[in-house]
């Protein structure tokens, strides 16, 4: 199986340092503390969301937090 490739995006946030996003729906964000986590079957609307978000931080805990399958990478 093949891995997804991911073309990561800086963002200005106290939260975020990058968001990252692929063909097969899976956003990855990584965090000012180090962390770095997988969502999976993200639709695209809500990584556009994202990076279009005035607080980054305050869209992740309102649309994306606790709202899909996902996995700690570091």
């Amino acid at each position: 199986m093949n891995q997804p490739e991911f073309l990561s995006t800086p963002v200005e946030s106290s939260l975020l340092t990058a968001v990252a996003y692929s063909t097969d729906q899976t956003l990855q964000l990584e965090f000012r503390r180090g962390a770095v986590y997988r969502y999976f079957t993200v639709p695209p609307t809500v990584f556009h969301a994202l990076i279009a978000a005035e607080s980054k931080g305050a869209y992740f805990n309102r649309s994306i937090r606790n709202r899909f399958r996902y996995q700690r990478l570091s």
